[in-house]
């Protein structure tokens, strides 16, 4: 992502693999006001065609739409999950103490929230709750995020986007 002419990148952090690591855990980090992540696990295997990956953690928080008079976004916990298989595939998520956006009790797949106040009446960002991505033409492999952050999708001072709590499932075993 960029944030004020300054490419910022946190990498990916406690990565598992069907074809290993099987588990992953991490302490968190911070990068600069911009996000934090608190303790975090992620888990995945197979039984045959069948394909699982979890993933969950604590304490995270959003600070860079703050800058921009933009809220904080934090999320007290999360957990994402996905599982594929011949027959189909599927995700949940939960995630609990949200502050900075409103959160639906139920969470509809793919729930958006615009946050208003970028320039010209467009978005400081879009939050996607439950995100779930297939590809076109399907092929069984889906990812699930807990959080997806898009920073001023229309353009403004920063761009990219932020992921909380990703799942990957392929049925075949690749991810």
């Amino acid at each position: 992502m960029t944030v004020d002419n300054e490419h910022i990148v946190t990498g990916e952090l406690a990565k598992c693999s069907v074809d290993g690591p099987l588990s992953a855990r991490t302490q968190g980090g911070a990068t600069g006001d911009v996000a934090a992540f608190g303790l975090g696990e992620s888990g995945c295997g197979r039984s045959g065609a069948a394909s699982i990956a979890q993933a969950s953690g604590h304490r995270f928080t959003a600070g860079v739409l703050k800058r921009y008079g933009g809220p904080v976004i934090t999320v007290r916990t999360y957990s994402v999950k996905c599982a594929t298989y011949e027959t189909g595939s599927g995700g949940e998520v939960t995630i609990g103490a949200v502050e900075g956006i409103d959160v639906p009790e139920q969470i509809p797949p793919n729930h958006r929230i615009v946050i208003p106040g970028g320039p010209a009446g467009t978005a400081l960002a879009t939050v996607v709750l439950n995100e779930t991505v297939t590809p076109e033409p399907p092929d069984g492999s889906m990812v699930t995020h807990a959080v997806h952050i898009e920073l001023f999708p229309q353009g403004g001072p920063a761009s990219g986007d932020i992921y909380l709590g990703t799942a990957s499932c392929d049925p075949f075993g690749k991810e």
